[in-house]
């Protein structure tokens, strides 16, 4: 029987039983879908990690306070960052590779504008450097200046989704807003940063510290220090002249003992990408037992169609036909339950991903569409080989007798 007389065979074999091969194949589309979507969701949630991180510019540095590391650090107490911490590190006498510092408070609040309101995610007091460290550039309006924070004056450059959800589509340059019971102007709207992780960096409004400090935190510790180093070259000497400075600062003598904590947005992106590597295996590895159980389906059907048949095959032996023959005809089912199923899955897999699944905006892989194509194939050969090889064995007089 040639290839062309062997897939007819295979088709109407499988239409006799639509809703039996109906059901398997759904279990193959549910298994391929699933791996599909789901590393999509991993690499989605990489990619949007990412975009956080560069946003915050490849020349920036964070310090943060504490040590991190309890296990190796020898700190016996930790001193929270202050204003005193910040002037320190723009001294260009003692560190002539940083350009920028911008010491930061951070709280949260609600915004209210004509009776409209909105909860915003964060709320930053901090110097101007922040903009241009924090890679903020601005699309309308201006960035507050040096003299605004000098003078305490409530001024506030806010993002685009804050923008959106308080003014819709009308400009917010030189409208007054009120946080707590304290009125701001707003004087500038960040350009969209983007990005669709957990919090959105475009929920933000910044403003003088000295005013959210009067207004909400208090004059107390620092949330974080960003630092712009001069050029993304000089980031390592950079990174050691502000450990040295707040050693100096802390009164610490020993690397070991420091009490704070200096990143960078290529640390952070070594890290993010080592945790999403690992993330990501285990949801295909999750993903992929339901290929396997979809492969079970498939020898589980497979089976019970041969019991069905046992007679025809029985006659079709009896007339000639070779064991190849038997075997390729239901491998050729087996198969095709595979790719029809697998191809259905593909399909659900690429409509679900124009959907955010859990504020994650799935990445389709190229590689795991033919990765999870080609594995569902060969899983309906493996599966489907036992039971095509039963039939085929068969003995014809034995086959005739079955009722």
């Amino acid at each position: 029987m040639n290839p062309p007389q062997t897939l007819r065979f295979a088709f109407a074999g499988l239409a006799a039983n639509k809703v039996r091969s109906m059901l398997t194949m759904l279990g193959v589309l549910i298994g391929v879908a699933a791996v599909i979507l789901l590393l999509a969701v991993g690499n989605g949630s990489s990619a949007a990690v990412k975009a956080s991180i560069s946003a915050l510019g490849t020349d920036a540095l964070t310090v943060t306070s504490g040590t991190g590391n309890s296990s190796t650090s020898t700190a016996t107490s930790t001193k929270p960052l202050t204003v005193a911490d910040a002037k320190a590190l723009a001294d260009t006498a003692k560190a002539p590779d940083i350009k920028g510092v911008a010491p930061e408070v951070t709280t949260s609040g609600t915004a209210l504008y004509q009776g409209v309101s909105h909860s915003v995610s964060s709320i930053v007091g901090t110097y101007t450097a922040y903009f241009e460290a924090s890679n903020s550039k601005v699309a309308k309006g201006d960035y507050f200046s040096n003299d605004d924070v000098l003078n305490d004056r409530k001024v506030v450059v806010i993002g685009s989704t804050t923008a959106t959800d308080l003014f819709g589509t009308i400009s917010p340059i030189g409208k007054q807003i009120t946080i707590g019971s304290t009125p701001f102007t707003v004087v500038g709207e960040l350009a969209t940063k983007g990005g669709s992780g957990f919090q959105d960096p475009d929920d933000v409004i910044v403003a003088p510290l000295t005013t959210v400090q009067n207004a909400f935190t208090g004059f107390g510790s620092l949330s974080q220090i960003v630092v712009q180093a001069a050029s993304s070259s000089t980031i390592t000497a950079a990174q050691n002249e502000i450990s040295t400075i707040l050693m100096g600062q802390h009164g610490i003598t020993s690397a070991s003992a420091a009490d704070f904590q200096i990143s960078s947005a290529t640390s952070l992106l070594s890290t993010q990408a080592s945790t999403t590597q690992t993330f990501t295996v285990l949801l295909g590895a999750v993903a992929g037992i339901s290929l396997l159980v979809g492969g079970i389906g498939i020898t589980n059907i497979m089976l019970v169609t041969v019991t069905e048949r046992t007679r025809e095959i029985g006659i079709r032996k009896a007339i000639g036909a070779p064991k190849g023959v038997i075997l390729g005809q239901f491998l050729a089912e087996a198969i095709l339950l595979s790719i029809i199923g697998a191809g259905l899955g593909v399909l659900v897999a690429l409509f679900g991903a124009h959907f955010t699944i859990v504020s994650i905006k799935p990445v389709i892989m190229p590689s795991s569409v033919y990765g999870s194509f080609g594995i569902s194939v060969a899983i309906g050969l493996f599966f489907g080989s036992y039971p095509a090889n039963r039939a085929a064995s068969l003995r014809p007089i034995e086959a005739l007798r079955h009722e």
